[in-house]
């Protein structure tokens, strides 16, 4: 008889059920500031990808590319013998997850590789894409990324039918987990419709920020209509916000729609329930293969991905204007294809203007259109371009080629950190260009200048706090550089306190034109200044490392309307919320937090110092548990963790901080506050600086926190 009792004690837990959320759901989850922990990486602490993929051989690796995109192989041979349709599809849903309210998602980590997104409905046979690349990244190795040879497919596979692209450029650096910290919606189900009771929409069909994507598991829109019912002028609406919140303009819309589905094909000739699990829900024998088709051969025309089924164009292999061709030329009809998705069919259409079949070129097949294309022909403004580009196909062809190198490129940041032969050298608006500084100045002569300035501590490391804190790692857009605080819409930002702003600025622009610096320089070496001299008044003589080299936007290089995301509407370093919002405000904290690239020990000990530095937006004194305000101590922690204190809520989430023995109230505080007090993780982070020996500890990791964000964006130095 057989021995079922498991053999191992079961003392970890290797599942996810029963984790501290699942006993308490209302606790604080710091996990989303501790992902990619290098405990992951399976390259070492001393491997640097940036520099290995200098080493590149880039001109073989794009003939190796070339050659695979007509290298049919058996296990998964490619329609029309031709693999340009898969490998823009992997790079476009790759890079697709992109969005311009937190700049999450995107190509830039290879996390396609990955749960979810390597297990979305959208990505289906995605998997097998990946594959067929996987000799070329074994061939090169640790010199290319999965993220840079992901994204690299695409643009070759144009190349390949014929696009004159603008450029390519390497650089993305592979994670090794998921992205757990990135929020895809709150549905409980894929595809769920809209009237669900977790939708994503509100009001008249409001998206919820920071999503783009209509539903969960899709990239963009449904491509059968509004939750799967056929009306291009509905359609076309969620098209232009999904769009929008990729920081895509219509033309450059239209130009994508139309250039994705200029080659390749929909497949949808098997039913939805003859597909096997996902990638994610395989059993070990499929070694990550999802979708196995159990009836059919699951290849070729048996293929099935989206359930729609055909091509757009006559010549689904080549780079032309067939699309625009086949959509204004023809009327439409709705039709089901075999998968029973909804579709248009031309009503009339010549037999050599019908496609070919993807195996045997003596049979044509009856090319469709998606609701999505059908919005590109009914709704008046796509319609408008799509005539423009239909009788200017070189026009066409130079905004896909824009389009398309903005969509897969958007996440890397500027153009600095591009790399490789390809790689553009315009500068584009959308990369936020800042012109390299002047580091030849005498920053001694700065510093004298701005400490007999009348500036006070709190003014100068306020507006520099504010100046560096747009900055978030996701897509390395905002920070210090480049002095946008001076701009708008940053300098009209309510959390900026734009007659704080102006006033300090009134004070620091005279001195960097007198010295020579840039006012980017200046404000971060003010807020430095006013460090250092909270420091000293604590009785610690520290000079913070400081870089010159910054540089000086102007208007002309600032798109205002993409920098409308990065405004802040809560600020928990200096205790503020622009409106009470359903989130927690530690929630929110945490979330900016992560953006910004720091951990749960910087951002404790940072908020802290900002508290006895009065930083508070509007000179609040919520949180500041000190009597000596201006001067860098721990104080904030001590009082915090002194059990003479009790803790009280007042009204809208305000606390009072009192005497125990008086009953008086000694300070007020707010959640951000007492969450340091109350989380057990951020409590004992809270009282390594309340200790007697740690006072010194303290301001030291302080400096190192506040030079990590006030240095956050100079690539140069990182």
């Amino acid at each position: 008889m057989s021995d079922k009792k498991c053999p191992v004690m079961h003392g970890a837990v290797t599942k996810s059920s029963s984790s501290n959320t699942d006993w308490w759901p209302n606790a604080l989850n710091l996990d989303i500031l501790h992902q990619h922990d290098r405990k992951t990486n399976p390259m070492g602490e001393n491997f640097n990808y940036r520099e290995e993929v200098k080493k590149l051989d880039f001109e073989a690796l794009k003939k190796d590319l070339h050659e695979l995109m007509t290298d049919s192989q058996e296990w998964w041979p490619a329609d029309w013998g031709h693999y340009g349709g898969l490998m823009i599809r992997l790079s476009w849903h790759a890079a697709g997850t992109y969005r311009i309210a937190d700049g999450r998602g995107g190509a830039s980590t290879g996390n396609q590789r990955f749960a979810p997104i390597n297990s979305w409905p959208d990505n289906v046979n995605l998997d097998k894409a990946r594959r067929l690349l996987w000799p070329i990244k074994k061939k090169y190795g640790n010199k290319l990324s999965w993220a840079d040879l992901m994204t690299y497919a695409g643009t070759v596979a144009y190349e390949s039918m014929g696009l004159k692209t603008y450029g390519f450029a390497f650089g993305r650096e592979d994670i090794w987990h998921p992205e757990k910290d990135i929020y895809w919606g709150a549905e409980k189900e894929w595809l769920a419709p809209s009237d669900n009771e977790h939708s994503r929409y509100s009001g008249e069909r409001d998206l919820e920020n920071p999503l783009a994507a209509v539903m969960m598991g899709l990239i963009y829109v449904n491509p059968e209509g509004v939750d799967g019912n056929p009306d291009p002028l509905k359609t076309a609406k969620d098209i232009r916000v999904t769009f929008s919140r990729m920081a895509m303009n219509d033309e450059e819309t239209v130009a994508l729609t139309a250039g994705g589905h200029t080659v390749g094909k929909c497949h949808g000739n098997a039913k939805e329930e003859e597909l096997g699990k996902e990638p994610e829900g395989c059993d070990v024998e499929e070694q990550g293969l999802g979708w196995k088709s159990k009836k059919k051969r699951g290849i070729g025309r048996d293929s099935m991905t989206s359930g729609i089924e055909g091509a757009w164009t006559t010549h689904p292999t080549k780079w032309d204007n067939g699309y625009f061709e086949m959509l204004l030329n023809h009327e439409w009809e709705l039709s089901k294809s075999p998968a029973g998705a909804w579709q248009w069919q031309p009503i009339e259409i010549k037999e050599e203007d019908k496609p070919v079949d993807v195996e045997d070129p003596a049979i044509r097949t009856i090319p469709i259109m998606t609701d999505a294309d059908m919005a590109m022909k009914m709704d008046p403004d796509y319609r408008k371009i799509s005539e423009k580009f239909y009788k200017d196909p070189e026009y066409f062809s130079e905004v896909f080629a824009r389009a398309w190198f903005k969509l897969t490129h958007r996440d890397m940041g500027p153009k600095e950190r591009y790399i490789g032969p390809d790689a553009p050298q315009e500068d584009l608006i959308w990369q936020d260009p800042v012109p390299a500084g002047n580091k030849d100045y005498d920053v001694g002569k700065v510093k004298e200048k701005i400490k007999s300035s009348g500036l006070k501590i709190s003014e100068m490391v306020a507006t520099a706090w504010d100046s560096a804190r747009t900055f978030r790692g996701s897509d390395l857009r905002g920070g210090a550089n480049g002095s946008r605080i001076r701009l708008a819409p940053q300098k009209d930002w309510q959390g900026n306190e734009p007659k704080r702003l102006s006033k300090v600025l009134k004070v620091l622009e005279p001195i960097a034109k007198e010295t020579g610096a840039s006012v980017a320089d200046v404000i971060v070496l003010a807020g430095n200044i006013g460090i250092e001299m909270a420091a000293e008044k604590a009785g610690f003589n520290i000079e913070i490392p400081f870089s010159p080299g910054r540089g000086d936007a102007t208007d002309e290089m600032t798109d205002v309307e993409s920098f409308e995301p990065l405004e802040p509407v809560h600020d928990g370093y200096r205790n503020w919320l622009k409106k009470d919002y359903a989130v927690p405000a530690e929630e929110m904290l945490l979330d900016r937090t992560q953006l910004m690239g720091l951990t749960a020990p910087e951002m404790t000990v940072l908020i802290g110092g900002m508290r006895v530095l009065d930083t508070n937006y509007g000179n609040s004194k919520h949180g500041v548990f000190t009597d000596r305000e201006g001067t860098l101590t721990n104080d904030f922690f001590v009082n915090l963790t002194d059990m003479k204190y009790s803790w009280k809520r007042t009204e809208n989430n305000l606390y009072e901080v009192c005497d125990r023995k008086t009953g008086k109230a000694k300070w007020t505080a707010t959640r951000i506050d007492l969450v340091f007090g109350s989380n057990s993780i951020l409590r004992a982070i809270a009282e390594v600086y309340a200790q007697d020996d740690n006072q010194e500890k303290f301001v030291q990791d302080f400096v190192a926190a506040w030079t990590k964000v006030m240095n956050a964006d100079r690539f140069d130095l990182n």
